[in-house]
Parts: structure tokens; C-alpha cells; sequence
């Protein structure tokens, strides 16, 4: 483990784990790779000079993040009528729960995208007055009108490209199919945000789509999750806001470097969710490509690395790839090394060094595993492939119970009845409420860590 960070709030570390050791004619190494950031939060300090690394707010001090609130306005959200009293609450309560001095904006949306507040075309600074200004705006909405996502998500980057600050993020909110836009539309939309904001996606109640909330959250970076109850929302969104405030560095991208003749596999985030980088590569020179992580507060995540290395023969060993966290440079300045971890390769004829599987490697293949075959499972059960469906869900409680993913274990258990968890032997239940169905393909991809 190598640490560049000098005196940068948070402090950035990188550890890998692997085993390094391949039979003769081995070609995959497989690596975790750990990233931690700490000594961040909200609790201030000297930023870098030239970098996105940015403190808490202090009194006169610019903002140095931007939140842009989207609240379903469409007409599903009267009915019942406590869905649109819910979300202005919430929304009031992700309000109350911005730093001073936080830019900010809220946002309505139906089949077309308004300015809630503060409706001039950008951003007010949060303080007392502009919060109690706020919660007034979002006491005279109403619900009516379609949904087209996109639109709500393209007004929000415009607002949020008004304010200079390293950190823009996004949230929304929605209760319904986006039915009044093109998927190609939303995709676009999607592309074009991607990389200018973060965006965490709610789905309120049980009458939005899965893939459409978890797949905006996926391309921004953010979070997605279900609040089948909306009384649940200003919990949500409050602890939302809170996570948002926290976040101290933005644009952290990770960096692989290969050596000649070394293929990648695949990148994969597998802790705390499971979300494939691959496809995500921006060269970066010769032989290294960075891959996008978003912001950092005081966290820790944990990556997958697999590459192919050259047939080598008994005794010689490679670097195989190094890895290194990147904070963009501003202006054009050079880019800073935050923290570098290096995965080897080294030939040997000793069997039980070559097969042994390193324990955080088999965690988290099995946790991908887990997410793949729970997508799998409902697809097939909707599709009115029982046999498939139950074969698919057994794997995913098997996977549940040996890894300790309790939280997993427990959203399968609503859809399937378990007769034996260590050989994934259940039957599916013949009746299943649409909000643990639904709960369950959301939260598929979260994973519990590997005990070190």
C-alpha cells in the first residue's frame, strides 16, 4: 500500500488483496482492491490548493456543493393524496439538512421539467432565509400533468451548471413509469449528464419501474432504492441530504495501468453494490484507462480487478497492473496521485500456492454472483419461467447464506419459501406483494464486505 495524499482532506489509501502465485500456463489474476478515505466529513479543513478536495462550509466562505432536488409533480402522485404531502415533507427535510451555504435548487416534474424555487434560472444559497423561502415554494405544488425523466434531469444539469463548485448532485424522485418520453430519450439524457453530476433515484410506492430508477442511479453514480411507504420518504430523503453533505472530493477516478501484452478482464465496484466500470474506460496514455468512482466522503469501497497477463514460464513473476486513485487537475494542471496498489503475478509449481482462491477474491465473486442470479430469478419468474425462476432464486439464497448477507437472505424470504438455504433448495411463493418483489430487485446489488 502506497499513500500520495500529503496533507489532502480526506486521506486517501489503497489496499489489494489477491493471490499473486499462477500455475505453469496460468493466465488470470484477480484482484480486490480496497479504496478508504478518511479523516474527511463535514467537519472542515485546509483544502489543497489546485484540487477538487474541498472542506465544510463556513460562514462567508463560497459554497463548495450544489443539490438539485426533483419531485414527481405528475398526477399519479394525488392518489392517494399523502404521496405529493409526503414528498413536499421530504423535500422540506432534505432542505433543512443542507449545509450554509450550499447552493440549491428545487425542481418539479411531470411531462415537462419547473422551476419550484428559487425559479430564476439558477441556484439559491441555503441559509435560513432561502430554506424558509423554499418550503413556502413547495407548499403551493400540486400534482398533474405525465412523467419524461429526462426532462427533469436535463433542467437540473443547467441549474447545476451555474454554480462553480467541485460538487453537483442530483436528487430524484419519482412514482410512475416515465411514459411520456422514449427510452432512447432517457438513455441520452443519461449520457450526456454522466459525468457532471451524481444523482441518487427513489421510487415511491409500487407503480415505477425498476430498471428505469436503478439504471439513472447507476449511470450518475448515485443510489437507488425503494420507499414502498411513502411515510418513509423524509427518513429517506433527510439521510440522503446527510450522505450528500458529506461528500468532500469530487471526480476520483480509478486508474489502471497494464504492462505490454496484459489484457483487462473486467473493473467491477463490488462493495458496497455491485456496478461494472468496464464499459466505462476513458483512455488515459499509453496503456491506462481511469475509470469513474464519483465522490468521497469518509468511506470505504471495494473494487474487482481481473486481468490477463502473458503465459510465463515456472520461477519469473510481472507486475500485472497498477492501480492508482486520480483527482482530476483544475485548469489544466496536472492530475494528483492520491494513492497507488500494485497486483503482481508470479509463476510457481506448487500446487497449493496456485489454487488456493484468496478468501476477499471468492467473497465478492459469490456477491456478484448473488446480484446476477436475483435479476435472473424475477426475470424468469415474470416471464412465466417457474423452473427457471426457482432454480435461479435457490442459487441466490445459497449464495445469501454461505456469504452472511443477511439483509438479502431476509428480501428473499418474501419471495421464495426456503427449504434448505445450504443447497438452495426453496419453492417459489404463489403469492408475492408487489413492494417486496420490487424491494428485492432494487436492493439486488447492494453486498455485505468481506471480514478481513
Amino acid at each position: 500500500m502506497a499513500n500520495f495524499s500529503k496533507s489532502t482532506v480526506p486521506q486517501f489509501s489503497v489496499d489489494v488483496y489477491q493471490n499473486e502465485y499462477l500455475p505453469e500456463g496460468g493466465r488470470e489474476v484477480n484482484a480486490i482492491v480496497t479504496v478508504t478515505s478518511t479523516g474527511g466529513g463535514t467537519t472542515g479543513g485546509v483544502p489543497l490548493a489546485g484540487t477538487s478536495l474541498i472542506p465544510a462550509a463556513r460562514p462567508g466562505q463560497d459554497p463548495n456543493a450544489a443539490v438539485v432536488i426533483m419531485v414527481d409533480c405528475s398526477g399519479s402522485m394525488d392518489y392517494p393524496a399523502t404521496k405529493m404531502r409526503n414528498a413536499r415533507d421530504a423535500t422540506a427535510a432534505a432542505v433543512d439538512t443542507l449545509r450554509d451555504g450550499v447552493a440549491f435548487a428545487i425542481v418539479g416534474g411531470t411531462h415537462l421539467a419547473k422551476e419550484i424555487y428559487p425559479g430564476n434560472g439558477g441556484l439559491a444559497t441555503a441559509d435560513a432565509r432561502t430554506r424558509a423561502q423554499a418550503k413556502e415554494a413547495l407548499r403551493r405544488i400540486s400534482a398533474g400533468g405525465g412523467t419524461a425523466i429526462g426532462t427533469w434531469l436535463r433542467l437540473a444539469d443547467r441549474l447545476l451548471a451555474t454554480a462553480d463548485v467541485p460538487i453537483r448532485h442530483g436528487i430524484l424522485l419519482t412514482d410512475g413509469r416515465n411514459e411520456h418520453e422514449s427510452a432512447a430519450d432517457l438513455r441520452a439524457t443519461l449520457d450526456a449528464c454522466a459525468g457532471r453530476f451524481t444523482c441518487d433515484a427513489r421510487g415511491v410506492g409500487t407503480d415505477w419501474e425498476v430498471k428505469e430508477v436503478t439504471g439513472i442511479a447507476s449511470a450518475l453514480l448515485g443510489t437507488a432504492d425503494i420507499v414502498a411507504d411513502p411515510a418513509g420518504l423524509a427518513a429517506d430523503f433527510t439521510r440522503m441530504m446527510e450522505n450528500a453533505m458529506g461528500k468532500e472530493v469530487a471526480d476520483v477516478a480509478l486508474r489502471l495501468w497494464t504492462p505490454v501484452g496484459v489484457e483487462i478482464g473486467f473493473i467491477k465496484q463490488v462493495a458496497p453494490t455491485v456496478e461494472d466500470l468496464t464499459g466505462r474506460r476513458v483512455e488515459a496514455g499509453p496503456r491506462a484507462g481511469d475509470y469513474p468512482t464519483g465522490s468521497w466522503g469518509d468511506e470505504s469501497r471495494d473494487y474487482h480487478v481481473c486481468v490477463r497477463v502473458p503465459e510465463a514460464g515456472i520461477g519469473q513473476e510481472m507486475l500485472a497492473a497498477r492501480v492508482s486513485l486520480i483527482l482530476p487537475g483544475t485548469g489544466g494542471g496536472a492530475p494528483e496521485v492520491l494513492s497507488q496498489g500494485l497486483v503482481r503475478a508470479v509463476w510457481t509449481d506448487d500446487m497449493a500456492a496456485s489454487t488456493a482462491i484468496n478468501p476477499q477474491v471468492a467473497h465478492y465473486t459469490g456477491q456478484a454472483e448473488l446480484a446476477q442470479v436475483i435479476q435472473q430469478g424475477l426475470d424468469a419468474r415474470k416471464s412465466g419461467d417457474f423452473d427457471g425462476a426457482t432454480a435461479k432464486l435457490g442459487r441466490a439464497v445459497q449464495l445469501a447464506a454461505s456469504s452472511g448477507n443477511a439483509d438479502t437472505a431476509k428480501l428473499l424470504s418474501k419471495v421464495v419459501d426456503v427449504v434448505d438455504a445450504a443447497t438452495g433448495t426453496v419453492r417459489l411463493k404463489a403469492r408475492v406483494a408487489d413492494a417486496d418483489e420490487m424491494t428485492l430487485e432494487t436492493r439486488s446489488t447492494k453486498t455485505v464486505r468481506v471480514k478481513k
